[in-house]
Protein backbone atom coordinates (compact mmCIF):
# COMPACT_ATOMS: atom_id res chain seq x y z
CA UNK A 1 0.00 0.00 0.00
CA UNK A 2 1.42 3.45 -0.89
CA UNK A 3 2.45 5.78 1.92
CA UNK A 4 -0.34 8.44 2.15
CA UNK A 5 2.25 10.97 3.37
CA UNK A 6 4.32 10.56 0.19
CA UNK A 7 3.03 13.26 -2.22
CA UNK A 8 4.10 11.12 -5.18
CA UNK A 9 1.69 8.40 -4.05
CA UNK A 10 -1.34 10.68 -3.81
CA UNK A 11 -3.47 11.30 -6.90
CA UNK A 12 -3.96 14.92 -7.93
CA UNK A 13 -6.85 16.52 -6.07
CA UNK A 14 -9.21 19.24 -7.19
CA UNK A 15 -10.35 20.44 -3.81
CA UNK A 16 -11.98 23.81 -3.14
CA UNK A 17 -11.18 26.49 -0.60
CA UNK A 18 -13.62 28.20 1.76
CA UNK A 19 -14.06 31.02 -0.77
CA UNK A 20 -15.24 28.58 -3.46
CA UNK A 21 -12.06 28.72 -5.54
CA UNK A 22 -9.43 26.10 -6.19
CA UNK A 23 -7.49 25.18 -3.04
CA UNK A 24 -4.17 27.03 -3.08
CA UNK A 25 -0.84 25.93 -1.63
CA UNK A 26 -0.52 26.64 2.09
CA UNK A 27 3.22 26.23 2.59
CA UNK A 28 6.29 24.37 1.41
CA UNK A 29 8.93 25.65 3.84
CA UNK A 30 8.31 23.72 5.96
CA UNK A 31 6.34 21.30 3.79
CA UNK A 32 2.85 21.07 5.25
CA UNK A 33 -0.37 19.19 4.71
CA UNK A 34 -1.59 15.79 5.81
CA UNK A 35 -0.18 14.43 2.55
CA UNK A 36 2.95 16.65 2.82
CA UNK A 37 2.13 18.16 -0.56
CA UNK A 38 2.02 21.78 0.64
CA UNK A 39 -1.80 21.90 0.58
CA UNK A 40 -4.49 21.44 3.21
CA UNK A 41 -5.93 18.57 1.20
CA UNK A 42 -7.92 15.96 3.06
CA UNK A 43 -9.45 12.56 2.63
CA UNK A 44 -10.94 9.69 4.62
CA UNK A 45 -7.55 8.78 6.11
CA UNK A 46 -7.11 12.33 7.51
CA UNK A 47 -8.97 11.69 10.75
CA UNK A 48 -7.81 15.00 12.26
CA UNK A 49 -9.07 17.11 9.33
CA UNK A 50 -5.85 19.08 8.68
CA UNK A 51 -7.81 21.61 6.66
CA UNK A 52 -7.00 25.10 8.02
CA UNK A 53 -4.02 26.94 6.57
CA UNK A 54 -2.81 28.80 9.63
CA UNK A 55 -0.10 31.41 9.97
CA UNK A 56 1.10 30.43 13.41
CA UNK A 57 1.89 32.96 16.13
CA UNK A 58 3.79 32.54 19.38
CA UNK A 59 0.46 32.68 21.22
CA UNK A 60 -1.06 29.95 19.05
CA UNK A 61 2.01 27.72 19.41
CA UNK A 62 1.96 28.16 23.19
CA UNK A 63 -1.76 27.33 23.24
CA UNK A 64 -1.23 24.21 21.16
CA UNK A 65 1.56 23.07 23.48
CA UNK A 66 -0.76 23.63 26.47
CA UNK A 67 -3.35 21.25 24.98
CA UNK A 68 -0.79 18.57 24.18
CA UNK A 69 -0.11 19.47 20.54
CA UNK A 70 3.53 20.59 20.52
CA UNK A 71 4.14 22.15 17.11
CA UNK A 72 7.37 23.92 18.13
CA UNK A 73 9.68 21.03 18.97
CA UNK A 74 11.52 19.49 15.99
CA UNK A 75 10.85 15.79 15.42
CA UNK A 76 13.54 14.62 12.96
CA UNK A 77 12.16 11.06 12.86
CA UNK A 78 9.03 12.51 11.21
CA UNK A 79 10.91 15.08 9.10
CA UNK A 80 9.28 17.81 11.18
CA UNK A 81 11.49 20.88 11.78
CA UNK A 82 9.26 22.47 14.44
CA UNK A 83 7.33 25.63 13.71
CA UNK A 84 8.20 29.23 14.48
CA UNK A 85 5.90 32.26 14.43
CA UNK A 86 5.07 33.21 10.86
CA UNK A 87 5.20 29.67 9.47
CA UNK A 88 2.21 28.44 7.49
CA UNK A 89 0.89 25.05 8.58
CA UNK A 90 -2.21 22.96 7.91
CA UNK A 91 -3.70 22.59 11.37
CA UNK A 92 -6.59 20.43 12.45
CA UNK A 93 -10.00 22.00 12.48
CA UNK A 94 -10.65 20.85 16.04
CA UNK A 95 -7.42 22.31 17.48
CA UNK A 96 -7.86 25.61 15.64
CA UNK A 97 -11.46 25.82 16.88
CA UNK A 98 -10.27 25.16 20.41
CA UNK A 99 -7.69 27.95 20.12
CA UNK A 100 -10.41 30.21 18.69
CA UNK A 101 -12.68 29.49 21.66
CA UNK A 102 -9.77 30.19 24.03
CA UNK A 103 -8.87 33.49 22.31
CA UNK A 104 -5.61 32.22 20.80
CA UNK A 105 -6.56 31.48 17.17
CA UNK A 106 -3.90 31.68 14.49
CA UNK A 107 -4.32 33.74 11.34
CA UNK A 108 -6.03 31.93 8.46
CA UNK A 109 -5.13 31.95 4.76
CA UNK A 110 -8.63 31.55 3.35
CA UNK A 111 -7.56 30.72 -0.20
CA UNK A 112 -5.49 27.79 1.14
CA UNK A 113 -8.07 26.59 3.70
CA UNK A 114 -10.06 23.57 2.58
CA UNK A 115 -13.84 23.97 2.31
CA UNK A 116 -14.25 20.72 4.27
CA UNK A 117 -13.39 22.69 7.42
CA UNK A 118 -16.83 24.27 7.18
CA UNK A 119 -18.23 20.98 8.52
CA UNK A 120 -16.63 21.90 11.87
CA UNK A 121 -15.81 25.63 11.90
CA UNK A 122 -18.12 28.48 10.80
CA UNK A 123 -16.89 30.63 7.92
CA UNK A 124 -17.39 33.74 10.06
CA UNK A 125 -14.80 32.50 12.59
CA UNK A 126 -12.28 31.91 9.81
CA UNK A 127 -13.02 35.29 8.22
CA UNK A 128 -12.46 37.03 11.57
CA UNK A 129 -8.87 35.74 11.50
CA UNK A 130 -8.20 36.05 7.75
CA UNK A 131 -4.70 37.20 6.86
CA UNK A 132 -5.12 37.08 3.09
CA UNK A 133 -7.31 39.35 1.01
CA UNK A 134 -8.71 37.78 -2.15
CA UNK A 135 -9.14 39.76 -5.38
CA UNK A 136 -12.93 39.25 -5.19
CA UNK A 137 -14.10 40.50 -1.80
CA UNK A 138 -17.62 39.20 -2.45
CA UNK A 139 -16.58 35.82 -1.04
CA UNK A 140 -15.90 37.43 2.35
CA UNK A 141 -19.47 38.57 2.90
CA UNK A 142 -21.68 36.43 5.12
Amino acid sequence: MPDPHDPRAVPERRERNVLGGELEVCGTDPMTGFFRDGCCSTGPEDLGSHTICAVVSAEFLAHQRSIGNDLSTPMPDYHFPGLVPGDRWCVTARNWARAFADGAAAGVVLAATNERVLDLVPLEALQAHAVDVPDDLGGLEA
